[in-house]
């Protein structure tokens, strides 16, 4: 069975979703959440969810080999990250080579890079009068949304849309596609 590390650094709900729906497979399971806040929500579901979960400083991300002994240790073949705001380490990444993905609540290469996560891409999608926005999900690499793009899901943008609306149907793309996604790396590595 493939096992999944999930990084996080908020409620936890793309978290969730992707351990309920391993949960009902029989080819892989959630088996780690990590977390860079040690108030994250994440927290909160993964106890709930009966999965070990830690928080970590950014010395023991990137100036120590503490998480990532960690993910060997635990013999984990892909990790995601879900709503996870720091720069990924290259240690990991060498690491783990083509073994770590990312979903971005936008259409790369559009609105990525730095500062561009959750309300704020929203924000600038609507701001600009975007007709269509959506999720990518593809691959980690040294730059922020630079990586090989796996998958990407549209929606379309009404006149009436705001950044809330807007939010909302990201998640409800995330939610739907993920999981899916997820799996079909994990059977295609």
């Amino acid at each position: 069975m493939k096992r999944i590390a999930i990084f996080a650094s908020g409620s936890g709900t793309n978290a969730e979703n992707i351990i309920r729906y391993f949960q009902e497979q029989n080819n892989a399971s959630v088996v780690q959440i990590l977390t860079n806040n040690q108030h994250a929500k994440v927290l909160d579901r993964a106890k709930k969810l009966k999965i070990s979960a830690f928080s970590f400083n950014k010395t023991a991300l990137y100036d120590s080999d503490d998480v990532l002994n960690l993910l060997q240790n635990a013999q984990i073949d892909l990790i995601v990250l879900a709503g996870f705001l720091w720069k990924f380490p290259i240690h990991i990444l060498a690491a783990f080579p083509n073994k770590v993905i990312n979903i971005h609540p936008a259409l790369l290469p559009n609105y990525g890079g730095k500062g561009m996560y959750g309300s704020h891409v929203h924000t600038a999608v609507i701001a600009n009068k975007e007709k269509e926005s959506g999720i990518t999900i593809h691959f980690v690499n040294e730059n922020y949304d630079e990586g090989a793009i796996i998958f990407q899901a549209k929606t379309i943008i009404t006149k009436n849309d705001t950044p809330e609306t807007l939010a909302e149907k990201i998640h409800n793309l995330e939610y739907k596609h993920f999981p899916e996604v997820i799996e079909q790396v994990l059977l295609n590595s």
